[in-house]
């Protein structure tokens, strides 16, 4: 790797990303509601004491007292689910799958998407190529089959965000400061162009293109009538209790119905009539300015960290700038919905779904037939909602669908010590949502979905991501990334660690698998972390090896046969000696707790989108800012993935991973 980033040249370096994420790390919710370690502790602390007390006395000369609070009565063996040979953990250039599959690259950043489009030029990017390109940071993957066809049909994919500093050439700088009395080296960006910013603003959005199996090998259709680029500049609605209300209006959109773009989708969703669902997650990062205090949307933008200031799009279009366009804002935050069977609609912004930093939006047909879509707020000491439609959905009528999301409830997670969870609806009119607590309508209680949240006493979650519910068992996985801010006063029964460096899995039971249920109850699958060091308090079952533990879950995906996968974001390369991957987990059982690695990226990177096709028998994944480690910068990555090309840079990538000789995943 002397041609590269090392990425563990030295302790004292700042990478882009480690400091674009430190600024998220930061919480902005002061509220005083409880916190989900309070929680668990609550609930667990007791029944763990009485059952092991004597284990307690014979290590609590050993092993510190977080441990003892935390770890779980140790799980018995039971033969998993999954019968796959497990990969060894580990760091290294290229990407790992299971013996007996194969992971084909199936569309990297810049690839065609169109029979018309340019060639990929990392040394001459243009916007108007890259409109017609795939773009860049892979997140969520949806498929979509076409005629029922598990081997021919739709992929969906977002576009997150983009890292300039090994995206443009020629473009950053290895810096010197001192901090903290130490020397500290540095990638440093250089002087943003209205053409850089126009390039990072056509990366962003979202992916539709038609893709078909051959010969056992899944590849882009390029003529296929329904493949579509969508950027942070495409035109859009505003939908549903918010369209047009005064707070949403703007110089150039006096209706407040009309938006341009989509920025920072991360996990997503797609529907049981068809559509496509986009999260804005950390949108606060694309607004620069300043706000006066006493503007009164000061307090709103504060809670949502905005404006973060942490791209430049502001220095070129108004609209990002609050102190010129406070309004602008209160437009993203949304899950849009997009109409995939027609390349010239209209995406739209539901409003009714509330306004936060979306990680994603699973959704799942109840057994009523209204549709519950469920939704984690990627923020540490953030919340976990979920909405109800009012109408029912119609099998049998795809049109009638297509507003569906536009009327229902939205609801908020409270986390009780018993193992309930009180789901607590946000509606204006109804306990503290008044006029005299600051919302005088249903407008204002979704574009101030924080505040609303914070006053009706939410529990604060240890940075809600990826919520998926599982169709076979009722049952309802939360991914918990993690929360080194928490602190040990800050504890609960759903949140018991405090420093929580590695997360846990909350899993969710609604009420006689009824998904729209008000009170459901609740349990923590997994502490994650190394089990091997009693301090962190992990609880993955005795049948988990050294390469089955994890940390960070992030998103996840269920299988035909209930199974769930989990990925993960943020394993401390460095500091655990592995990347990130895909683990299976056994939820079922005497296995219950039993963790496998499947695959796992590239240096630098992160695991995002697991999602498979109809029949189970394709897993596609996305490798998002491959070669980000270390001070990694487009001529200087820490790997050259996937081309291991001189003249290429490193690419984010999705990959179709499939059994050799055909057959489910797992």
């Amino acid at each position: 790797m002397d041609h590269l980033a090392d990425p563990t040249a030295s302790p004292e370096i700042e990478n882009l990303t480690e400091r674009r994420e430190a600024l998220e790390d930061v919480s902005q919710n002061c509220s005083a509601n409880p916190t989900m370690g309070d929680i668990i502790n609550h609930r667990f602390s007791r029944r763990s004491f009485m059952a092991g007390s004597l284990a307690v006395a014979a290590i609590s000369t050993t092993v510190g007292p977080l441990a003892i609070l935390t770890a779980d009565e140790a799980r018995a063996n039971g033969v998993s689910s999954f019968d796959f040979k497990e990969i060894e953990a580990g760091v290294d250039e290229t990407h790992h799958v299971a013996e007996g599959y194969d992971a084909n690259i199936l569309l990297r950043w810049g690839d065609k998407l169109f029979a018309d489009s340019p060639d990929f030029d990392p040394m001459n990017q243009t916007a108007a190529s890259q409109e017609k390109q795939f773009g860049y940071n892979n997140d969520y993957i949806g498929f979509i089959p076409l005629d029922g066809n598990p081997d021919h049909g739709l992929l969906v994919v977002n576009h997150e965000y983009t890292n300039a500093e090994i995206m443009f050439p020629n473009f950053t700088s290895i810096v010197k400061e001192t901090k903290n009395g130490k020397e500290v080296e540095k990638v440093q960006l250089g002087e943003y162009t209205k053409e850089l910013v126009d390039i990072e603003m056509a990366a962003h959005g979202g992916t539709i293109v038609e893709i078909r199996k051959v010969d056992g090998k899944w590849q882009p259709v390029l003529d296929g009538k329904y493949n579509r680029r969508i950027t942070a500049t495409t035109e859009m609605q505003l939908a549903g209790p918010v369209a047009g209300h005064e707070r949403v209006k703007t110089p150039s959109d006096p209706t407040g119905k009309q938006v341009f773009g989509t920025i920072n989708n991360c996990a997503g969703g797609v529907t049981a009539w068809g559509t496509y669902l986009m999260s804005e997650e950390n949108f606060n990062g694309y607004f620069g300015g300043k706000i006066a205090e006493d503007h009164p949307e000061f307090a709103q933008l504060k809670r949502l960290g905005a404006p973060g200031g942490e791209y430049q799009w502001s220095k070129f279009y108004d609209r990002f700038d609050v102190s010129k366009e406070p309004t602008e804002a209160n437009r993203f935050g949304w899950i849009v919905e997009v109409d995939v069977m027609d390349p010239n609609s209209v995406p739209k912004k539901r409003t009714a779904a509330g306004r936060f930093k979306h990680e994603g939006c699973e959704s799942i047909v109840n057994k009523d037939g209204r549709v519950v879509l469920y939704s984690g707020d990627d923020s540490r000491f953030d919340y976990v909602y979920k909405f109800v439609t009012k109408a029912a959905f119609n099998p049998n009528d795809r049109a009638a669908n297509m507003d569906i999301l536009d009327d229902g409830t939205l609801y908020v997670a409270k986390f009780d010590a018993d193992g309930t969870v009180e789901w607590m609806p946000l509606i204006h009119g109804e306990g503290p949502l008044t006029e005299a607590n600051g919302f005088a309508s249903q407008a204002d209680v979704l574009i101030n979905t924080r505040l609303a949240a914070d006053a009706l006493g939410a529990t604060k979650m240890d940075r809600p991501e990826d919520i998926q519910p599982n169709p076979k068992t009722g049952k309802v996985y939360v991914m918990l990334t993690n929360n080194t801010n928490r602190t040990a006063d800050q504890l609960d029964a759903a949140n018991p660690r405090a420093e929580n460096a590695f997360g846990h899995i909350i899993e969710i039971t609604e009420t006689d698998g009824d998904y729209a249920s008000t009170k459901s109850t609740w349990d923590v699958l997994l502490k994650c972390g190394d089990p091997s060091v009693a301090e962190v308090g992990a609880s993955f079952s005795t049948a988990t090896t050294k390469n089955g533990w994890f940390g960070m879950p992030d998103n996840c995906a269920i299988d035909t046969d209930g199974r769930l996968w989990v990925s993960t974001d943020g394993n401390n390369q460095k500091a655990t000696g592995r990347t990130d991957g895909i683990w299976a987990i056994d939820t079922e059982g005497d296995a219950r707790g039993t963790s496998k690695l499947f695959f796992r990226v590239p240096v630098g990177a992160e695991m995002c989108g697991p999602s498979f096709n109809p029949t189970s028998d394709t897993f596609f994944v996305a490798v998002q800012h491959p070669g980000d480690a270390g001070l990694a910068t487009f001529e200087n990555p820490a790997t050259r993935w996937p081309d291991f090309k001189d003249d290429m840079p490193v690419r984010p990538a999705v990959l179709a991973i499939t059994k050799q000789g055909g057959g489910k995943i797992g």
